[in-house]
């Protein structure tokens, strides 16, 4: 006989039990989106310090309000409007601030680590491939490579993307097609004069 299968509870679920006292849904809930979360930072283009420190902050935001918290949308859509308000008011900051002092972002070995295990012949050629896109995605306006990154690297829909940022569907799915070809195209120039 097979053990029954558990299933896991969902993202509202695990908020609304940490909001009514149950510590460990929050520990679930930040096990499930810590590594989405940082990397969306890092995909506007934060270096590693500015993409923790942003990142807490949202962490620290979602604690806060958790009394306040209602099922009313997809708690991912909740975190990540946190976050596109955290990143735009970090937006405004750096461009108060003299460009000595911003860092960049550099490709973050651990991304590679696991791909070299497996075939170490092809870890500096992906390593370049990774800086390569990294420089291509910097390249985009902040609008086009937010949605991309929703996207991509959260798998948010096109209408969690309007939500987060605050637009029409249509001009996140606008958005998100203008961010896709701009990186085809910048990516196959790349190549060419590689």
């Amino acid at each position: 006989m097979l053990p029954a299968m558990v299933e896991e509870p969902d993202d509202n679920t695990l908020m609304i039990r940490y909001r009514d006292g149950e510590l460990a849904a929050f520990d679930i809930l930040y096990s499930r989106h810590k590594g989405p979360l940082y990397r969306y930072f890092l995909r506007q283009g934060m270096n590693r310090d500015t993409a923790a420190e942003v990142f807490q902050e949202v962490w620290i935001k979602i604690i806060r309000a958790k009394d306040r918290y209602r099922s009313t949308a997809k708690f991912t859509t909740y975190m990540y409007q946190l976050a596109h308000n955290c990143f735009i008011d970090h937006v405004r900051v750096q461009r108060r601030t003299p460009p000595a002092n911003r860092g960049a972002a550099a490709v973050d070995p651990s991304e590679i680590a696991g791909r070299a295990m497996d075939n170490p012949g092809n870890c500096a050629e992906q390593a370049e491939s990774l800086e390569r896109f990294r420089q291509a995605l910097a390249g985009l306006p902040v609008e086009q490579r937010e949605a991309f990154v929703l996207r991509e690297e959260s798998g948010l829909s096109l209408a969690d993307i309007a939500a987060v940022t605050g637009v029409t569907p249509e001009t996140a799915k606008s958005r998100l097609r203008y961010a896709v070809n701009k990186l085809r195209i910048m990516l196959s120039d790349m190549e060419t004069s590689a």
